[in-house]
């Protein structure tokens, strides 16, 4: 069985970067090698369900002011129609309204991540959306209702942060992570591993220093989260695979669920 996984993609320069996060990343490949990666991806925002059905991605570069190389770097991946479709009559099955895009490309929540998983492109790739405005109670339905794909030999990859907060980042990226962030990561890694999840679904009230790891209207980054535990729901196990602070709170988390 494959895991569900939430990785924080950071800022795109992880793609050139060498340092303990991208090493956790690339262990991943070497630790589970499944026939398709289903990637929930903070930068694709909707209010219904989209679901990728591409043959081939081309590669988004949807940032701005970086090195030229990161520019000119190219992620491989193909789509899988066939993983594509059961996820389609998964989410038919638990009444889940969604749409299918036939064009976007990957942007860089889903292949910074995995161009260091999968460095080459092997393993077929469905990109799916995220919905910011829904409650985390719909977003984990959405995860729950995929469950069955792991058992299918589908990685389920859930793709943002736990803390993203542009306003609180400290550009002279000190040695040592700001006390709130590591608190409200510790807070939530303790209700998960309780599987608590009126705790969780209730984080904005619950968590210390959830304003500002998780800054009004800025949720998008936060909410794969509640997709990857979803499609854990069967297992109900988490694992932390690294965990790891730049710019003094932009959380580099990585955690494994089921599996």
């Amino acid at each position: 069985m494959q895991p569900a996984i939430f990785a924080a993609h950071g800022s795109p320069m992880l793609a050139l970067e060498e340092n303990a996060y991208t090493r956790a990343l690339r262990s991943l490949g070497e630790r589970y090698r499944p026939r398709a990666v289903i990637v929930f991806t903070a930068h694709w925002e909707s209010n219904i369900q989209a679901i990728s059905d591409v043959a081939a991605y081309e590669t988004i570069h949807d940032f701005g002011g970086f090195p030229p190389e990161l520019y000119r770097m190219q992620y491989p991946a193909r789509g899988d129609a066939a993983t594509a479709v059961r996820a389609a009559e998964l989410l038919t099955e638990a009444g889940i309204p969604f749409v299918w895009d036939r064009r976007r490309g990957l942007d860089h929540g889903a292949w910074v991540p995995l161009r260091l998983i999968y460095p080459d492109g092997s393993v077929p790739v469905v990109q799916m959306s995220v919905n910011p405005w829904a409650s985390p109670a719909e977003q984990y339905r959405i995860g729950q209702a995929l469950a069955p794909l792991r058992r299918e030999d589908v990685m389920i990859l859930a793709s943002g942060g736990t803390i993203h907060n542009f306003a609180t980042l400290r550009w002279d990226d000190p040695p040592e992570a700001d006390a709130w962030a590591v608190a409200f990561d510790d807070w939530l890694l303790g209700r998960i591993r309780e599987w608590d999840l009126p705790a969780l679904f209730d984080y904005e009230r619950q968590a210390p220093g959830a304003r500002l790891a998780v800054p009004p209207g800025g949720n998008e980054h936060f909410v794969p989260l509640f997709y990857a535990l979803g499609a854990a729901d069967d297992q109900r196990t988490v694992q932390e695979l690294h965990r790891s602070y730049r710019y003094g709170n932009l959380s580099h988390a990585l955690w494994a669920f089921g599996g």
